[in-house]
């Protein structure tokens, strides 16, 4: 999201010769509609946001009339109840309560929003719930997409261009079925990875916006319909199946798919740094997970064994004896409950158990030697790295990983 100034043609027709297979029986790609804007939230404060910016910004109202018009001046935007206004910094000046929406609007061409020091494309929109005024950026699936991909695929070299053009499909098709879930919600997204890392303009980068403008509108379908395509960054070994990870989801076109290079001992995600790792936990930050998954605060673990496995090879079960009884886990809860001492996720389901007992019995430490990163569903992001490297394109690289899929082109329209 830096060099390509607004990239005002996203042609539609770029690259249509690479993706002609997907053609439909009218030698025409098939269509999928989607709204034509997206609201992704990027903060919230419980009563009051400042309202700024270093280029040319107008604050108009839901009535489009403007307040503010000063690149210069600070406001504020203030909640009550489920009511807006925004106040000068000097109090003189100020928009009528309501409850409909706020914007921020960049003025002029070149110009840009900013919340919390980042720039943005496309305007800021102020919501208010019952608890919060909530900031919503509001701009095109594309302009979206450049600040999500270089985040979530990482700075990339020429010959890896093929992972970047796959992860481009993969987060436009995510992005559309939420933006299809989303109409009766004031939003769509959050920039988290609760759905995808968004950083707006100061995350843009060369290589990410070529693979979009090269996969410009291209979605997975399956049956006709965009599919959710959720990634992760290593698989260790093997993808994993919905069913193995979260609770009640099955997806035809998600499997477990095995990583593993044909023909040799190596896997094509081994170049992630994580393809291996080692995790100690000790007894304290045991008692702590098993509170944190809202098992109640027990004394002691004696014991900790693996119940189950899944069909790829992952913890399904993970049993603890103690004081208090028996304590399971179950899929991707677990690597919430054992996070590190700095609170971040276990890396993967994907383990083997070291325990170490103390002379009373008790559970002191637990070793956790794995493989892979992240909830193992969809693309293995240095599975799709290692592929681009060996030659393979992005419809390769997505068959491989959503097996049973087909391409089909965005239109946009309104809600």
């Amino acid at each position: 999201m830096k060099l390509f100034a607004l990239l005002p043609v996203l042609g539609l027709a770029v690259g249509v010769g690479r993706w002609a297979p997907e053609r439909g029986i009218q030698g025409v790609m098939p269509q999928v509609r989607a709204p034509a804007e997206l609201r992704v939230v990027l903060g919230s404060a419980p009563y009051e946001i400042a309202v700024g910016g270093n280029s040319p910004w107008r604050l108009d109202d839901a009535w489009g009339r403007t307040h503010a018009r000063d690149a210069s001046e600070s406001w504020k935007v203030e909640r009550s109840n489920r009511r807006l206004r925004a106040v000068s910094k000097d109090g003189q000046r100020a928009t009528a309560w309501s409850e409909e929406p706020l914007a921020v609007v960049a003025d002029g061409a070149g110009a840009t929003v900013t919340f919390a020091g980042h720039r943005y494309r496309g305007e800021l929109r102020y919501v208010a719930t019952d608890t919060a005024v909530v900031v919503v950026n509001v701009l095109p699936l594309e302009d979206y997409l450049r600040g999500v991909v270089p985040l979530e695929i990482g700075p990339r070299r020429p010959n890896e261009a093929g992972a970047v053009e796959a992860q481009a499909i993969a987060a436009r098709s995510y992005t559309v079925v939420r933006a299809l879930e989303g109409v009766m919600r004031p939003w769509d997204l959050l920039a988290l990875p609760t759905d995808q890392v968004y950083g707006g303009m100061d995350a843009e980068s060369p290589s990410a916006d070529a693979a979009i403008v090269a996969t410009a509108g291209l979605v997975l379908t399956y049956g006709g319909q965009a599919v959710r395509a959720p990634y992760h960054s290593t698989c260790g070994g093997s993808t994993a199946a919905p069913s193995e990870v979260w609770r009640g989801s099955t997806d035809s076109w998600l499997r477990a798919v095995s990583d593993r290079i044909q023909g040799t001992t190596r896997f094509w995600c081994d170049i992630s740094p994580r393809f291996t790792w080692d995790r100690t936990i000790e007894e304290r930050g045991l008692l702590d997970g098993i509170a944190r998954q809202g098992n109640g605060r027990v004394g002691r673990v004696t014991m900790v064994r693996v119940g189950s496995l899944t069909p790829s090879g992952r913890v399904r079960t993970l049993a603890f004896d103690t004081d208090l009884g028996l304590v399971t886990m179950t899929g991707n809860d677990m690597r919430f409950a054992l996070r590190s001492v700095g609170g971040e996720l276990l890396n993967s389901t994907y383990f083997s158990l070291e325990p170490v007992v103390g002379r009373e019995g008790r559970l002191t430490r637990l070793v956790l030697r794995g493989r892979g990163n992240g909830h193992g569903v969809g693309m293995c992001q240095w599975g799709a790295i290692g592929r681009a490297r060996a030659g393979m394109t992005a419809r390769e690289i997505l068959d491989a990983y959503y097996p049973g899929t087909s391409l089909a082109r965005v239109t946009t329209g309104r809600r």
